[in-house]
């Protein structure tokens, strides 16, 4: 009986000899290995623009963001602005009404009106407007309007000493300002006048 051996399915192990390749093979290695740094060298240089394009375009984004949100915040409040300046001159005539009220009237009336003054009031403080004060303070064009001018000695020059109309501002925007009259030195007597 003779027996037969079953074919292996393994690879037979190349025999070693003193250098496996030859100089075309090795040559041929070193190009392919060199090909590969060189894609591998563009494909991170790729790598790091698309991130550098990445950070650049976010921080834009942020930034038009930013912008809108800012630009909405200031359409609101200028509209804000826009429609309580123009209730102010109603606020203005109560306060007129309250100050001129006829004899007579009755008190419950009166106090009804007060409490709807007070109320208007509260709502626009609401939304940020705020009175100017003016009194006592130096003249600033910037929140008065001087109407006139009242001689005293008992006021620095440029003092506000009286205020006719209230003016008013929503945190650094004067929505309008105060008419005011402001301080003078009295005149000194003349040559003529002695």
């Amino acid at each position: 009986m003779t027996t037969t051996r079953k074919p292996s399915h393994e690879r037979p192990e190349p025999e070693e000899s003193g250098s496996s390749t030859s100089p075309i093979e090795a040559r041929l290695e070193a190009r392919i290995m060199q090909q590969r740094e060189s894609k591998l060298t563009e494909t991170e240089s790729a790598l790091a623009e698309a991130r550098d394009r990445h950070l650049r375009l976010a921080a834009d984004f942020d930034n038009f963001e930013r912008a809108t949100r800012q630009e909405q915040l200031e359409t609101i409040q200028h509209a804000s602005a826009e429609l309580i300046g123009r209730l102010l001159p109603v606020l203005d005539d109560l306060r007129t009404a309250l100050d001129h009220k006829p004899d007579g009237i009755d008190e419950a009336w009166v106090r009804g009106l007060e409490l709807g003054v007070r109320k208007l009031e509260e709502v626009l403080a609401s939304h940020g407007l705020e009175p100017i004060e003016s009194v006592g303070a130096s003249f600033n064009p910037k929140f008065h309007e001087a109407v006139g001018h009242e001689e005293s000695e008992e006021h620095p020059e440029d003092t506000v000493v009286s205020e006719l109309r209230r003016g008013y501002r929503i945190r650094d925007r004067v929505v309008r300002p105060s008419l005011v009259k402001v301080s003078r030195r009295p005149e000194l007597p003349t040559a003529k006048d002695r």
